[in-house]
């Protein structure tokens, strides 16, 4: 149990749940698991459709490239990697350009993906995570990006990370975006020895106590770490503001399922319907980011695999109403 604390905590911790939407007891009034997408249009609220960028890194096109394959296929938002961002720049290419890439196209930059080491235990090698996470937000700050992925990245194998200290790492990360600008997203890796459940996950947001603390969840991952879909009826749209869309098919199993095997939303198994009702059940509409590392899908023309996505999300959308 973690130690008591003193009563400014205690009360501070209480109006940090009660406004975030992260506590039990955070369901709309009024609504229920069984409300249907058609009330989009009734509350004003949508889902907004976003493109990982990920689903068409086979392609091997560049950054540039990526937004406007974005952009040619309709989506609203992009959620780039900083890998491919950082190599587009070191080769020569202007940040600049990219900007009025997205502008051009009427995109936005819901996320990002990054890999800064910010919770491992060793406090040189965390430092230096810190650091590059600095540099990620500016950078993605720069696109007019909003948020980062906080992932439990970098922790060797057979070394372990207490939740409450991934909490009040979480909680630096946190203050770091304060300066600049730029919201970090605490993410589950399905089956991951620190945070390897939505649970676990949901632990660090709350104990970093920090009003701007959220979740970034992701079918596949809720699925491979073994949680209930209907842990989302416990969240709010502070909570869960991004959400990676895919599917997962019946074979492989969940214990040797990995990401390469993850399919376009609707032509798997996982409950899609169950799941978009249940955001719009907590009156959260997180943006629906597409998060595929399919081959098959790699070997298709990057346009033709960004629309049949979209075009998939979509229908998901459409049958939860």
């Amino acid at each position: 149990m973690p130690d008591a604390q003193p009563l400014s905590a205690v009360s501070g911790r209480r109006a940090f749940l009660a406004g975030s939407g992260l506590a039990l007891g955070s369901l709309a009034p009024g609504l229920s698991s069984t409300a249907t997408a058609q009330e989009t249009t009734m509350t004003g609220k949508r889902f907004q459709y976003c493109l990982n960028l990920s689903t068409i890194r086979g392609q091997e096109v560049d950054a540039a490239a990526e937004i406007e394959v974005a952009g040619r296929a309709g989506y609203d938002a992009i959620e780039p990697w900083f890998r491919k961002l950082n190599e587009y720049v070191e080769k020569g290419g202007k940040v600049e350009d990219l900007k009025k890439r997205i502008d051009d196209y009427g995109l936005t930059v819901e996320s990002a993906i990054g890999f800064a080491k910010w919770i491992v235990n060793d406090p040189a090698e965390r430092a230096a995570g810190l650091e590059e996470a600095r540099r990620d937000m500016d950078l993605i700050a720069r696109l007019g990006g909003k948020r980062i992925a906080a992932p439990p990245a970098g922790v060797p194998a057979g070394e372990s990370v207490t939740l409450d200290d991934a909490a009040e790492r979480y909680r630096a990360l946190l203050e770091l975006g304060d300066e600049m600008g730029v919201t970090p997203q605490i993410e589950m890796w399905g089956g991951n020895p620190v945070i390897g459940t939505v649970e676990k996950a949901l632990y660090v947001a709350i104990r970093a106590g920090h009003p701007k603390a959220c979740f970034l969840g992701d079918v596949y991952h809720t699925y491979k770490g073994g949680s209930s879909f209907d842990s989302l009826l416990l969240l709010g749209p502070q909570a869960i503001q991004v959400y990676h869309m895919n599917d997962y098919p019946a074979d492989p199993p969940r214990e040797t399922i990995k990401d390469a095997d993850r399919v376009f939303p609707g032509d798997g198994i996982a409950p899609l319907t169950a799941i978009l009702r249940n955001f719009i059940a907590v009156g959260a509409y997180p943006a629906l980011s597409l998060e595929l590392f399919n081959a098959t899908y790699w070997a298709m023309p990057a346009d033709e695999c960004a629309k049949i996505g979209l075009e998939k999300m979509k229908a998901a959308v459409e049958a939860a109403g």
